[in-house]
């Protein structure tokens, strides 16, 4: 089989610099929901190695083909360029060579590529009854209460087509009919190839209609019929950003219904943005404006958010994450975050241990049972078990040109306010003095202290004091 996919179009009423089908749905970019859909349907049927996908985009489509290179190259993508817009026949049109290399009895099947919730499954009834009906090409169509502005699906009996009349063509009677166009076809390839060659844009927008191979191939005396699709939302399209926000809402609406109905509670569901591969234990609770993104695996019985932020994570059982940012970071079990806490790629965090509040990691690997509770930044740092990180300590592991690694043993304390200028190791049960500047390694056991000496002017403050308010009186 042949899977085409129409991703041309500038998407003009997005009003947007980045391609239509780039604009994300969840996170997801609209064209990856058609692609997984047509890769898993390939998979499903056991065809995927005797099958292809063509996608055709626009010559200035640099962004849309990195993302299917990087992310489909498993299925050795291919591309038609659609060289100037002259509508969906002239899509289908610059994929020819791609059609020809099929059998004659292949399948085409042809999508597009912002209309993203077509299901694997109702791919299959298209090739079932195609091949049951031994017809020609099939039309995917849909039943609207208000059909007004869609093709309507003209018929000779309950399942053979006999055209497709566009809304501003159809007469009277004609719109009457509820069954519309959906613009998802199968072909074999070719009937396909032989309804191309007669396609023509003599009409008021010189494009090239696919629609019109219908009436080519009924006029060659070929079988067209129809599958009528009961669920509307599945062939919803996207054509500027309110529709895009009007799906967006549905999306998230049904994520949010599946992961309350497998035992996690959502506070709000109003105010709370779940991607759709995020996976999450029973009997956790998400509380309102919480944003978990895509890469995210939550364990059991935690507790996320409000307001916190999380991306590309994986989170243990019993873990609380309270007004926080995390990204690309594992947390263990028993983990406490938060509230105002980043933690940044590359950080994991092992059982038992508390993360505070004003507190940012980034590539740092504390083990368990350790704690960093208030206003400090541990960067490129391991840290042993149950240490205790005072509060306003910091990691000095930027040198202006390269990064520099901290060690902290095992039941070492670090007291308030320290600096730790890396590279640096401190060892086990050590203890750092609060305030100190450390530069060299320290042992284990050992206390170590890098302070200024104190000094005291006595009676020096009450003549600061005044000597500062005769010059404020002067100004004044």
């Amino acid at each position: 089989m042949l899977g085409i996919v129409l991703a041309a179009g500038k998407g003009t009423r997005m009003k947007s610099n980045i391609p239509k089908v780039m604009h994300k749905i969840t996170g997801k970019p609209i064209i990856s929901w058609v692609m997984d859909s047509l890769c898993r349907f390939f998979n499903e049927i056991d065809l995927s190695s005797d099958s292809s996908v063509c996608i055709v985009i626009g010559n200035d489509s640099e962004q849309l083909k990195d993302f299917i290179d990087t992310n489909y190259d498993s299925i050795n993508p291919n591309y038609a360029v659609q060289e100037i817009r002259n509508g969906t026949g002239g899509a289908v049109i610059s994929a020819k060579e791609y059609i020809k290399n099929a059998a004659g009895d292949d399948y085409v099947f042809v999508l597009n590529g912002d209309v993203p919730f077509i299901t694997p499954d109702t791919l299959t009834k298209m090739r079932k009854k195609i091949t049951d009906t031994s017809s020609d090409a099939l039309i995917l169509t849909v039943n609207m209460d208000d059909p007004s502005g869609y093709g309507r699906v003209i018929k000779e009996d309950e399942d053979e087509v006999k055209k497709i009349v566009e809304h501003k063509d159809a007469t009277d009677e004609q719109r009457l009919v509820r069954e519309i166009n959906t613009g998802i076809y199968v072909y074999r390839a070719k009937s396909l190839l032989e309804a191309l060659e007669k396609l023509n844009s003599n009409n008021a927008q010189n494009e090239y209609y696919i629609t019109d191979t219908v009436t080519i191939l009924k006029d060659m005396g070929k079988k067209v019929t129809s599958l009528v699709l009961e669920n509307q939302y599945e062939v919803a399209g996207i054509n500027d950003r309110v529709q895009l926000a009007e799906l967006e809402k549905t999306v998230r609406e049904n994520i949010l219904e599946h992961h309350m109905k497998n035992g996690v509670t959502i506070i709000d569901p109003d105010n709370t943005y779940i991607n759709i591969d995020v996976k999450i234990g029973m009997d956790t609770v998400i509380y309102p404006m919480t944003f978990i993104k895509s890469g995210c695996i939550i364990g059991d019985n935690c507790e996320i958010g409000p307001m916190s932020q999380i991306e590309e994570c994986t989170i243990g059982n019993r873990c609380k994450i309270e007004r926080s940012h995390l990204k690309g970071t594992e947390v263990c079990d028993d983990v406490s975050v938060g509230p105002f806490a980043r933690l940044r790629e590359g950080t994991r965090i092992e059982e038992s241990c508390k993360i505070g509040d004003f507190v940012e990691l980034k590539k740092t690997f504390m083990k368990k049972g350790s704690k960093a509770q208030h206003l400090s930044y541990l960067g490129d740092a391991t840290i042993g078990e149950n240490v205790n990180i005072g509060a306003g300590t910091i990691t000095c592991n930027y040198d202006g040109y390269n990064k520099h690694k901290t060690i902290i043993g095992s039941n070492a304390f670090v007291g308030s306010n320290s600096s730790i200028v890396a590279p640096v190791c401190i060892g086990e049960n050590a203890l750092i003095a609060a305030g100190s500047v450390i530069t060299e390694d320290v042992s284990e056991d050992a206390l170590a202290l890098g302070r200024s000496r104190q000094i005291e002017k006595k009676d020096r403050a009450k003549t600061i004091k005044e000597e500062l308010k005769r010059q404020k009186e002067k100004r004044l």
